[in-house]
């Protein structure tokens, strides 16, 4: 399974959906997923992929970390994944 497929089976999974309804371009807020679904989300992302997100969950909008759309969130855990090879 690729990256943003993993990624889109994360967050469907949080925001109780299946994994067809999420798209790339979804944002969170379109799925439903609330600041602690975000919190989860990127904690099952980084248990997956062994990696750590640098992530600060009291203002997620700060920092590297791209969370806009759910490719966005792909596209930097593939930086990640690569970064840590």
């Amino acid at each position: 399974m690729s990256i943003p497929d993993r990624v889109i089976a994360i967050i469907a999974e949080q925001a109780m959906l299946e994994p067809g309804d999420v798209t790339l371009e979804s944002t969170l807020e379109d799925l439903g997923v609330d600041s602690l679904g975000l919190v989860e989300s990127i904690f099952a992302i980084e248990e997956a992929f062994d990696i750590s997100v640098p992530f600060n969950a009291n203002e997620p909008s700060a920092g590297d970390f791209d969370i806009s759309t759910v490719g966005a969130i792909a596209q930097g855990v593939q930086r990640l994944v690569a970064e840590q090879s």
